[in-house]
């Protein structure tokens, strides 16, 4: 006869962690309503700078600030108005993350950037550090 022992409350999470992480190295999906993974060596984005809006200005609107990828480090663009309407950023783009091509390349998330008078998506990538 074959003995069937209940797992404690602790050894089932462990089992569920151990079964999430060799999914997730299997590359098998997972749902998006689930927090992102962690990438090995990313350079995070830094948090956002809080700046003051100035007084509105007729017939210009308002680009806020945020962080661009320039020349091997995070950049602040500053907020700044430009005429004519400005779209609120759109929703950042999920990404595959390919495989790191070595451990001397960070991920940089990708991004939106203001250019050319729209928002434009800068995808991810492997930098060289």
């Amino acid at each position: 006869m074959l003995k069937v022992r209940q797992l404690s409350a602790k050894s089932r999470a462990a089992v569920a962690v151990s079964a999430l992480a060799l999914a997730l190295g299997l590359g098998v999906g997972v749902s998006s309503a689930q927090a992102p993974a962690v990438v090995v060596g990313e350079r995070a984005m830094p948090a956002p700078i809080v700046e003051v809006v100035p007084a509105a200005r007729a017939g210009y609107s308002w680009v806020p600030g945020h962080w661009v990828w320039r020349r091997g480090a995070w950049f602040w663009v500053k907020g700044h108005f430009v005429a004519g309407v400005v779209e609120p950023m759109p929703a950042p783009v999920v990404e595959v993350v390919p495989v790191r091509p070595s451990p001397r390349h960070v991920w940089v998330k990708g991004h939106h950037a203001w250019i050319d008078g729209r928002w434009v998506w800068q995808p991810g990538v492997w930098a060289r550090i």
